[in-house]
Parts: structure tokens; C-alpha cells; sequence
């Protein structure tokens, strides 16, 4: 083994969060650029920076590039069908209350296919945090728009922009009875960091939203094609709002991103506290 490998060796031996990903499923499937390892990393250290036992965590995936992130985790995780991410986990909660469930899943799967299942979780107050990466396309099936496009956006479908009105995240969480809403792009990693710290442990549906990179297919067709281009536009464009109305800042193309917390409230959640204490 030459110097070089040998290097490369040890500081993958070395590396802070090592120890909880399943290095022997890498190399990863992200393509360069991918803001996925940014956003893995902050939830590894926010998870440890709440002190939860990590035999008492599951991650739940659905289908898509976010959805391979479950696999990389050393922890209980469910790579789940598309769409399907919030029910899997909803059975995990309900079945075993002492869990702390998480979804880590993509614009496309949780707001398309999976959006009845966000609206109800959220509706019912489950207990349970959701992360929903969300990089405006469907990076693994062809850069085809998405519920979450931005008008003025050109995607492989759209190529004179998108014709359909995008979801708001946030807005549509908070609307759904979310009681911790906060959306944060990958250029703000500390704020990131600490605000899905928050939201794990807050009891209740908590959703965060993380505007990511894609710079293979949302970037490269919206002039943008790296994804240093995609957090230098975030570092132009990105405003900190907290408590702004989640229905009033939905993210555009060539617009102002507003990220911060924006809801953080509590509700009577499910499994309600009393049935989880008598094991009902």
C-alpha cells in the first residue's frame, strides 16, 4: 500500500462520525456536488447532540436519492416503497412508543406520491421528525419537475418552466398541524444542525425542510450547473426569518429564500403520552 492509500486509510479510521455509518456499503450513489452528505452529517451530530440511545432510533426512507441515506446510517433503518416513508414509520411509533422515528426522505416522495400520508402524520399529530430534503427535482429517474419546482424553473419535463403551481413546505406542514416547522438550505449548516436537534426533540410532528443541491439536473438546467453554483446562490439569496408565516415564504427561482424556524408550539400527539405509560 502506497503513502497516499495509506493516508486515505487512516483518515477514514478517523473520521468523527465513522462510527455511525456502514462505511461497507460506500462508495456512496451521490453524484459530485450532492448536498446529501452535508445533510446526513448534521443530523448525525444532531443526534447525538440530544443523548438519545441510538438502539431506540429508526430511520424510515422512501424511494429516490434522500431514500438511500437510510442505508448509509448505522442505526434500526427501513428502506420503504415510494411514497410510503410516513406510514412505515407511523406503524413503528404505534407499535413501539419508546422509538424516536425519523423520516428521511425527499421532496419527490414525501410531497407527490407520499403527500396524503405528510398531511394525516401531521393532521394526527404523530410523533415522529420528518426531513425532508428537497433539491426542486427527481434526481434519480431523469430531472423530471416535481411537487416542488419552482415556476420559472426548467426541468427534462419542463423545459420552458414549469406550468404547475410548487408546493410550500413549510406551509403545508404548519397547515397540517405541525408543531415544529423550519426550513434551512445546506449552506447553513450550524443553524441546520441546531434546529434538527430541536425538532428530534420535540414530541409531536416535527418537519424540517432542507433545500438542497442537485446540480446533475435541477442545477445544470437552471445555470447552476455545479453544486458550489447552488451555495453561492443560497449564500446570495438566502434571508434568516424567524417565526415568519410559513404560508407566506415559498421558494422561487431568482427570488429570496427565507429559512428559520418558523412554528414551535405543542399539541396533544400520538401515541398519546398516558397509552404509551399503561402499554396500550
Amino acid at each position: 500500500m502506497n503513502e497516499l492509500a495509506v493516508t486515505k486509510e487512516k483518515t477514514r479510521e478517523n473520521h468523527p462520525l465513522g462510527e455511525y455509518l456502514r462505511t461497507d456499503r460506500f462508495p456512496h450513489i451521490w453524484c459530485a456536488g450532492c448536498g446529501l452528505g452535508i445533510v446526513v452529517s448534521a443530523f448525525l451530530r444532531s443526534l447525538l447532540n440530544t443523548g438519545m440511545a441510538l438502539d431506540k432510533v429508526a430511520v424510515v426512507s422512501g424511494i429516490g436519492c434522500t431514500g438511500r441515506a437510510a442505508g448509509y446510517l448505522k442505526l434500526d433503518s427501513f428502506h420503504t416503497t415510494h411514497g410510503r416513508a410516513i406510514p412505515f414509520a407511523t406503524g413503528l411509533k404505534l407499535a413501539n412508543p419508546e422509538l424516536e422515528v425519523v423520516v428521511f426522505s425527499g421532496d419527490g416522495d414525501l410531497a407527490a406520491i407520499g403527500g396524503n400520508h405528510l398531511i394525516h402524520a401531521g393532521r394526527r399529530n404523530i410523533d415522529m421528525t420528518v426531513l425532508c430534503v428537497n433539491n426542486f427535482t427527481y434526481g434519480m429517474t431523469g430531472g423530471q419537475f416535481g411537487p416542488t419546482t419552482p415556476s420559472a424553473a426548467r426541468s427534462t419535463t419542463s423545459r420552458a418552466g414549469n406550468v404547475e403551481n410548487p408546493f410550500n413546505m413549510v406551509g403545508l406542514a404548519a397547515a397540517s398541524g405541525a408543531v415544529y416547522v423550519a426550513r434551512w438550505t445546506t449552506a447553513q449548516v450550524r443553524q441546520l444542525e441546531r434546529s434538527t436537534t430541536e425538532a428530534l426533540q420535540r414530541k409531536g410532528f416535527s418537519f424540517v425542510e432542507i433545500i438542497s443541491p442537485c446540480p446533475t439536473y435541477y442545477g445544470r438546467m437552471n445555470r447552476q450547473p455545479t453544486g458550489l453554483d447552488q451555495m453561492r446562490y443560497y449564500r446570495a439569496n438566502t434571508v434568516v426569518k424567524h417565526f415568519a408565516s410559513p404560508h407566506e415564504v415559498g421558494v422561487g427561482l431568482g427570488g429570496q429564500i427565507v429559512t428559520g424556524k418558523f412554528i414551535d408550539t405543542e399539541r396533544i400527539y400520538l401515541p398519546r403520552p398516558e397509552e404509551a405509560a399503561n402499554g396500550a
